[in-house]
């Protein structure tokens, strides 16, 4: 059950929806807790393995709240239409930045009292001015991050260019890397993207490629610097597995050897160096003429107005951002922390692996903070469709890369305009995004 008194389905009905709302959020994920206590609703760790090794970390750090997960397009809906009502139900509130922030205006409680109260974390600068939603007040509180590494076995490590450094490659360097791989194996290519129909490899194009090469994501869409990240984006694709386009997650050929080097989320890597991680290298991404261009996931936790017990929800908060309890997530559901704190040298070898790549990504000269598009609820999907029908058109396909770019920039401006958001990192936070 969720508390005392309130079931599923009254839940749901208290935030504004009926029997068939119900039957929908069942499709798409919602999950009761069997914790009971104060309902923290999120959007993080849905699959079953992971809510139960969460909420198994939560009862020991945080007793009294119940954990309810539930997909990203109706979370926005569930607080919003509660609030409105007058009758909050959630205590708590867990999600990505592009979750949470969007609720900003009028959802959430000001945890500026709070952080101040937390000062001594040291969270990074970047994550507390996102915190703030372009206010002068804290929205959320940083919890946990993730990101998106490279990872190479020894077999595709003995074939790095003479000279360059594995931790502080170049994309030049990193598309030499597979030619000379592909070379030393026949001629058959050993570096795998995940560019699957659940693959991620969006994300390197939003987060990584273009901010490495333009500065930017968005306002930068179709600059001439962008026709040079997507003209190297068509070499790099030349010395990729063909089956690429099948995988979703890359641990998987990476674990059969039928990869040897690839790209994908932390989470996504993890398994392939388990059985022998001292074969095993992840690197950061590589850098390019403006800097290394990186994605973080930047999860937050928030209270929302009317929540029924502010008090416990603020201990949690509190309770879950500790060092000692952050290091535990890691542990737990390889989510890094959002804290300055020491990553303990008694990790499980593939997560001290990823850890060691994603501080050197975070921490390296240059570094170009990105996010996942953000304030567009159920319709972040169509910013990413434009990402991923640029790749089809340009890198598959063969396309005009500036015709291509033209006609995207002009979907892309279409969907920014009904919406009217701004911009996301790494491009300015203009009150309208325009593509540029």
């Amino acid at each position: 059950m969720l508390v005392p008194g309130l079931t599923r389905r009254s839940f749901l009905r208290a935030a504004g929806v009926g029997a068939a709302a119900f039957s929908a959020a069942a499709c798409t994920g919602f999950a009761t807790s069997g914790n009971g206590g104060m309902i923290f609703l999120s959007t993080q760790f849905r699959p079953a393995d992971e809510a139960e090794r969460f909420r198994s970390l939560l009862a020991e750090t945080a007793p009294g709240v119940g954990y309810v997960t539930i997909e990203e397009s109706p979370f926005s809906s569930q607080v919003r239409s509660q609030v409105d009502a007058g009758s909050t139900q959630i205590g708590l509130l867990g999600g990505l930045h592009g979750d949470v922030a969007p609720l900003a205006d009028g959802y959430l409680q000001d945890l500026t009292g709070l952080l101040a109260d937390l000062g001594d974390r040291r969270w990074p600068a970047e994550y507390l001015q996102l915190a703030k939603a372009g206010t002068a007040h804290t929205w959320y509180i940083p919890w946990a991050t993730a990101s998106y590494v490279l990872a190479a076995h020894a077999d595709a490590l003995a074939h790095l260019p003479s000279g360059a450094d594995a931790t502080s490659l170049s994309y030049d360097q990193f598309l030499d890397w597979a030619i000379a791989a592909r070379r030393a194996n026949g001629n058959r290519p050993v570096l795998g993207l995940p560019a699957g129909p659940k693959g991620l490899l969006h994300r390197f194009t939003q987060g990584f490629l273009l901010p490495s090469f333009t500065g930017g994501q968005i306002t930068t869409f179709r600059s001439n610097e962008a026709v040079t990240a997507w003209q190297y984006f068509r070499e790099l694709w030349a010395n990729c597995v063909s089956s690429s386009t099948n995988y979703d997650f890359m641990q998987e050929p990476l674990e059969s050897g039928e990869v040897r080097m690839a790209w994908d989320h932390v989470v996504r890597l993890v398994h392939a160096p388990e059985r022998d991680p001292q074969n095993w290298r992840m690197l950061p991404a590589p850098r390019g003429a403006h800097g290394l261009g990186y994605m973080a996931v930047i999860a937050g936790l928030a209270v929302p107005k009317g929540s029924p017990d502010p008090e416990l929800a603020q201990r949690a908060i509190s309770a879950l951002t500790r060092p000692e309890t952050q290091i535990q997530l890691l542990r737990s559901n390889g989510f890094f922390p959002s804290v300055d704190t020491t990553i303990p040298d008694d990790l499980p070898p593939a997560i001290e692996l990823e850890a060691d790549a994603v501080r050197r990504q975070q921490q390296a000269k240059g570094a170009i903070l990105s996010l996942p598009p953000v304030g567009l609820g159920q319709r972040e999907g169509e910013v990413s469709k434009v990402f991923k029908d640029s790749f089809r058109s340009i890198v598959l396909e063969g396309a005009d890369i500036r015709s291509t770019l033209d006609q995207q920039a002009r979907v892309l401006q279409s969907l920014l305009d009904d919406l009217k958001v701004p911009c996301w990192a790494p491009d300015p936070a203009a009150d309208v995004c325009e593509v540029g």
